[in-house]
């Protein structure tokens, strides 16, 4: 039967309630509170009962607000005091009597109160859990040197909750991959990506001077050849290019310099080629004199 409710079993000793009501659909849980002293016997969670119309009644070890205020203030502080000996069994099971019905009207008094504070306290700890899930407070410790067009850039916005997993993205091209093409693809754009052979100039060769260096390691010449990935963004079409070609550009380039410094080693340079694959762009007079002469591998 859709949503109903049956019965934990075999649940951890001690467990928080607030944790168990994380599973149950809200409304289908009632909450009493026995008091704080139960906790020296029990746990958390005194009692559990399925009751008829379908809810989930527990019972905790935790103070009502009546526990927390005077005694005399619900109860006679001489109930039980100079009892008639002829009569003290009698009317001391009756005063008992009378203390267990003012408990739990006190109780019911106060119900709604501590159930709203309960409540109150369940939806602290669920944000609280979540901000230390998604490792909010380490995102605001390794973002805390950004500038604010950085944070304002929607795609840079994208990759801040992947902070806390710079190290291990750092150096792995399958991971960087990955996360650029969620960041685009939550945008809807298409990105590729591909490997070529790149030619740099070193002023100080290597040389192969060490027992485990391999000969491909070292070069005498000062130009060397390294494998680059370059990510091709398939981006634009010929309705918006020219109002929002020069923005989109600057957010690209912005996201290549934040992820440059972040998720690549110093050996690493990320590069990005904005391309599109149906239709050659077209460009009206007076934007065309400012950007075809635009060097499109940033």
């Amino acid at each position: 039967m859709e949503n109903e409710i049956t019965l934990p079993q075999m649940l951890p000793d001690d467990l928080n309630a607030e944790w168990l009501l994380d599973y149950y659909p809200q409304g289908t849980c009632k909450i009493s509170f026995s008091g704080l002293h139960k906790r020296n016997t029990y746990n958390d969670i005194v009692d559990m009962e399925l009751m008829a119309n379908k809810t989930l009644h527990l019972t905790l070890s935790r103070n009502s607000i009546y526990n927390s205020l005077p005694e005399y203030m619900f109860h006679p502080i001489d109930r039980f005091d100079n009892l008639p000996k002829s009569e003290e069994k009698e009317l001391f099971e009756r005063e008992l009597e009378k203390q267990d019905e003012e408990i739990t009207n006190a109780y019911k008094f106060f119900s709604p109160t501590d159930i709203l504070l309960f409540h109150l306290r369940a939806n602290v700890r669920e944000s609280i859990e979540k901000y230390a899930k998604e490792d909010i407070i380490m995102q605001h410790i390794l973002g805390d040197s950004m500038t604010e067009k950085q944070r304002n850039n929607r795609f840079i916005q994208a990759v801040i909750h992947y902070l806390p997993q710079c190290r291990i993205i750092r150096g792995n091209k399958t991971l960087l991959a990955l996360m650029l093409r969620k960041i685009f693809g939550d945008e809807g754009i298409k990105i590729g990506r591909r490997t070529e052979l790149h030619s740099y100039e070193d002023p100080h060769p290597r040389y192969a001077d060490s027992m485990d260096m391999e000969l491909n390691d070292g070069y005498v010449a000062g130009e060397y050849t390294e494998p680059v990935q370059t990510y091709r963004i398939i981006y634009w079409d010929n309705k918006e290019c020219e109002k929002d070609l020069s923005l989109f550009l600057n957010e690209i380039e912005e996201l290549r310099a934040f992820i440059q410094d972040y998720f690549l080693s110093i050996e690493e340079e990320l590069v990005f080629e904005i391309v599109k694959d149906d239709e050659p762009m077209q460009l009206g007079e007076e934007s065309a004199s400012h950007f075809l002469n635009y060097n499109i591998n940033i």
